[in-house]
């Protein structure tokens, strides 16, 4: 008996045949599988996560300066100091604010330079300068730590405003 022999194809999950590499076919299957990946990119490597930056640890005093423009700028209400400042300080700010003594027309206004001296231990006597455009204030406080270790503003002064003439 003369057998011949059949194979027999089991049904079982489809297979495709890999088309020629650089074809249409080929770039769009290889979006099909990876969306991400830009067209013909063949490097399974993904680009670091964006991390977000952490602020580098600031000085009081310049933590401060950066605070103090934010409210007598106009940018942050008065009462966001509140927690912030000791004695007097506060309402030299409800004074001060108001007049929004160093917003600038146009220009955003930055602190420029900040320089801190500590006559003694837990107090820091601060200037700045706060520049916008072409125009430059000073600015001045005073930083005192508490027992709680937290500093806090106790006095603040602007300078750089223009004597009226004939006065």
């Amino acid at each position: 008996m003369n057998r011949t022999s059949t194979t027999a194809t089991t049904p079982g999950p489809a297979t495709h045949a890999a088309p020629p590499r650089g074809t249409a076919a080929d770039r769009s299957a290889a979006r099909a599988v990876a969306p991400g990946r830009p067209p013909g990119r063949r490097d399974q490597r993904r680009p670091a996560s964006a991390r977000p930056r952490r602020r580098t640890h600031l000085p009081p005093h310049e933590l401060f300066a950066e605070r103090l423009l934010a409210v007598l700028s106009g940018h942050r209400p008065v009462h966001w100091m509140l927690g912030h400042t000791v004695g007097e300080a506060y309402e030299q700010l409800v004074r001060l604010a108001p007049a929004a003594p160093l917003r600038a027309r146009g220009a955003r206004p930055v602190v420029r330079t900040c320089r801190g001296f500590q006559p003694c231990a837990g107090v820091v006597e601060a200037s700045a300068s706060i520049a916008a455009g072409e125009q430059v204030r000073a600015l001045a406080f005073r930083l005192e730590q508490s027992a709680d270790l937290r500093w806090r503003c106790a006095a603040v002064e602007v300078g750089g405003e223009r004597a009226a003439a004939g006065s």
